[in-house]
């Protein structure tokens, strides 16, 4: 391992190495599904897929960064994934927009698949979501980053990485994450249409010149780079804020599940193998599934889960009413959402009655 990857903490999967990716807008769902088809590759072909498809990974060893002081470890069967993106606009995703010198987390989703495997609740957090961020370990190599009271949450993965970010949702939920997993804006394009694309119904029409995207009403099969307006539209639905482009994502997530669940991939060895590759080129993962092995094993025990099986609720806030930019936990509702997921429980629609999420057009103008 080079001098670089020790202090960062970031590794590869066997194989040629490859640049490392800068990291965008994230969706777990199709990666680990597809990277679950290699079961059905075979003989001398296997082999060279499992040697390529390995070398494509790219994974970070947060077990080494954060040590054991850690939430305890339920080890009940039941998974919880930190689901991450980022707003990094270096190297090929620079068309979306300048710079602005780190990447901060600009999508998270905490992923809780029970026991059984047979139901997964999925809380996405919104990333103006002022927090109590501790302290990190620097991702830029050496030093610490100190602990910051009522810090934007998507602050924790530009000061301290993927590391951070664990750790913050770690603190604030009390539960420990079991993975973690990302795919960059590129990744996310190829991914889907590798797919074919995904159909989604619009009840409205949907025109963003920021995400650059532009729907009629009815149905549509969005390829890649439409797929990418869609999940970063904010201002051509609902309010215009995070909160409903977090009901457009839900909602895609959703569609694309059923997408994947309904493509017959495994009938084309050469349609499989270009998921696969676009797949694992894409994610970035915790050092725990960062073989093709590991994520198959892993993705196999999802397959079975459909849009159907799967919760999606916003974390539990409210407008700070200092900056209506901002948003702030509701303790005691958000208390309630954690206590679901640690108790392998569907989240009481309780705890989001009188949250600020969930709420607004956005919610029903994708299905």
């Amino acid at each position: 391992m080079s001098e670089q990857s020790r202090s960062t903490g970031r590794i590869r999967g066997t194989g040629s190495r490859r640049k490392r990716a800068s990291k965008g807008r994230r969706v777990k769902t199709l990666a680990l599904w597809g990277a679950a088809g290699l079961v059905v590759l075979g003989g001398a072909g296997a082999g060279y897929a499992y040697v390529t498809l390995n070398g494509n990974l790219e994974a970070v060893d947060i077990d080494a960064a954060l040590g054991s002081d850690r939430p305890h470890d339920a080890d009940d069967g039941s998974e919880d994934i930190l689901v991450l993106g980022s707003d990094s606009r270096s190297g090929a995703n620079s068309q979306y927009g300048e710079d602005g010198g780190g990447a901060r987390s600009d999508t998270a989703m905490v992923v809780h698949v029970n026991r059984g495997h047979t139901s997964a609740s999925v809380v996405s957090v919104p990333r103006d979501t002022l927090v109590d961020r501790p302290a990190c370990a620097s991702d830029t190599g050496g030093g610490q980053v100190g602990a910051e009271h009522h810090a934007m949450f998507n602050t924790a993965y530009e000061v301290g990485g993927p590391a951070c970010a664990v750790k913050t949702v770690e603190a604030m939920s009390g539960i420990r994450m079991d993975h973690y997993v990302e795919v960059d804006f590129t990744g996310f394009k190829k991914l889907i249409d590798e797919l074919g694309g995904v159909e989604i119904t619009t009840s409205q029409a949907i025109d963003d010149p920021d995400s650059h995207l532009a729907l009629k009403p009815g149905t549509h099969t969005l390829s890649g780079e439409q797929s990418l307006g869609l999940v970063r539209t904010r201002h051509g639905v609902g309010d215009g804020s995070d909160l409903g482009r977090i009901q457009l994502q839900q909602a895609f997530v959703k569609a694309l599940m059923d997408q994947a669940k309904s493509v017959g991939v495994f009938s084309s060895p050469k349609t499989l193998f270009g998921l696969a590759d676009a797949a694992t080129k894409a994610l970035t993962t915790d050092s725990g599934l960062a073989s093709v092995k590991k994520l198959t094993g892993f993705a196999d025990g999802l397959k079975g889960l459909g849009s159907r099986h799967v919760d999606m609720v916003t974390l539990p806030v409210e407008y700070d009413p200092e900056d209506p930019n901002r948003v702030l936990p509701q303790e005691k509702a958000g208390e309630q959402v954690w206590a679901a997921l640690k108790q392998d429980k569907p989240v009481p629609a309780s705890a989001t009655a009188e949250s600020a999420g969930d709420k607004g057009g956005a919610g029903t103008v994708v299905r």
